[in-house]
């Protein structure tokens, strides 16, 4: 029992640490480059592109393979240890190495790899582009919390301060020196500071859930956001933010314009290799190989006998006539005499002529042609996005700014006009109508110019990144 306790509470320990810390955008941005889909689903890619890398390089090295048969070979056949026709049953072993290389192909395979390798370099700028991506989107959902988290705090203010009034208001009531109206409006708009309260409390929860989503962290997982004052995020000057040298800067640090390039680099080389199809290719080839054959029988000797042919009569004696008969004596030759005796070595050159191929090679090379021009097409429309998206951001930003001051005079307005309210409510000379009425007018300006001084840090933040500074709180 006492272990299972102690591995409960072990296996609680990551949770509650996980709970206790909380998310700054650094971890935020850090967490995500390295567990968000998106980005994973980039990294397979480039390693699928470095693996095709290593494969164009490898073909480029000369071939080996082995082979081993064995058999019964039986009926009117060819004995392949004497290349000879035999109508005995036999069981054989057949053993061969061969191989080749490409000694000219008029550059195919080196084109093939260039393009290989240049679609690998391309597929790891895409990760960074994916990674990238994350880190704006991270930043966006960030600030949203923060926004949502200050609305939150200005609207428990606006609670405590319709609260006091009720309390206050309340006793006037019951003294009989203020009629039950003035409570019941208290009331109604203590309802829906609760209400707006809720609200904001939503729209907190809801960009969690966004960021926890981009960070692929369970939905049910806690989670703590560290919110640092919105004064205390550094922000560079429009001054050095003007579009024209944000887009001259981006062509030559966003990933994804890096990536357009090195496609395009890729689809020249692969014209090139494809064109090489439509020429003649010089290849070598060699081979070794040796056979067994268990009928396979050598002469192991011989065995002399003589045999008497006939008779002669020498001085009237007759001699016979002897002629000596040699007849071999066979043995099977042995597994290792054999593959030696049979040893055979092949080497040559070959060419490879393509004559018709159904249009293959030719189609090939006309399209990837198209390939590269739209390759090149993709890159002028990414370039046009990125330039309209930065003057967009700058004016975006010019806007955000312009609001946030207007905002800033908006708040000190109504935040007068409030103060005169409550002290002629105090005394008399203004109807709980009339407070609620200036109440409501400066918590929409603080709520509203917590929304604009947020928009415009982001704004400023996407004219950073575009200038290739990252996403920096």
């Amino acid at each position: 029992m006492l272990k299972r306790v102690i591995g409960l509470l072990l296996a609680a320990v990551p949770v509650s640490l996980f709970a206790q810390e909380k998310w700054d955008l650094r971890r935020l941005v850090d967490y995500a480059m390295t567990n968000n889909i998106s980005v994973k689903q980039a990294d397979v890619q480039a390693r699928i592109a470095a693996l095709q890398l290593e494969q164009s390089k490898l073909n480029r090295w000369p071939t080996a393979s082995f082979s081993a048969n064995v058999g019964e070979q039986f009926g009117r056949s060819i004995d392949p240890t004497t290349n000879q026709f035999t109508t005995t049953n036999f069981f054989f072993n057949q053993y061969q190495v061969q191989g080749g290389i490409q000694l000219f192909n008029f550059g195919r395979l080196k084109y093939a790899q260039d393009a290989a390798n240049f679609n690998a370099q391309a597929a790891l700028k895409d990760i960074e582009r994916a990674a990238n991506d994350v880190a704006l989107n991270v930043a966006s959902y960030y600030l949203n919390v923060l926004a949502a988290n200050e609305q939150i705090k200005i609207n428990q203010v606006q609670i405590a301060q319709t609260k006091a009034q009720y309390d206050v208001t309340k006793k006037k009531v019951d003294a009989g020196s203020l009629p039950e109206l003035n409570l019941a409006e208290l009331e109604s708009q203590l309802a829906t500071d609760s209400a707006n309260l809720i609200t904001s409390r939503t729209t907190f929860e809801q960009n969690v859930l966004y960021l926890k989503a981009l960070l692929n962290i369970d939905m049910a997982a806690p989670f703590d956001v560290a919110t640092p004052a919105v004064e205390t995020i550094p922000l560079e000057p429009l001054a050095e933010l003007q579009p024209d040298y944000v887009y001259q800067l981006a062509l030559t640090t966003q990933p994804q314009q890096k990536v357009n390039e090195l496609r395009i680099k890729s689809a020249e080389k692969t014209i090139k290799s494809n064109r090489a199809l439509m020429y003649p290719s010089f290849s070598g080839f060699y081979s070794l190989g040796t056979t067994y054959n268990n009928q396979n029988f050598g002469i192991a000797g011989y065995n002399l006998r003589n045999d008497t042919i006939g008779k002669v009569n020498v001085g009237g004696v007759d001699y016979g006539v002897v002629v000596p008969n040699y007849s071999p004596l066979y043995t099977k030759t042995k597994f290792l005499k054999q593959l030696d005796n049979n040893f055979n070595q092949s080497v040559g050159l070959g060419i490879t002529v393509p004559i018709f191929n159904n249009g293959n090679y030719r189609l090939a090379y006309q399209r990837s042609k198209l390939d590269l021009k739209n390759l090149e097409l993709q890159r002028d429309q990414s370039n046009q996005t990125l330039q309209s998206n930065i003057y967009n951001a700058y004016a975006n930003a010019m806007a955000s700014l312009q609001k946030y001051n207007a905002g800033l005079k908006s708040v000190a307005a109504a935040q007068k006009a409030y103060d005169f309210a409550s002290k002629r409510y105090e005394v008399g000379l203004l109807s709980t109508i009339d407070l609620l009425t200036n109440q409501n007018n400066l918590q929409r300006a603080k709520l509203q110019q917590v929304a604009n001084q947020y928009d415009y840090v982001f704004k400023m933040k996407v004219l950073e990144f575009y200038k290739g500074q990252g996403i920096k709180l």
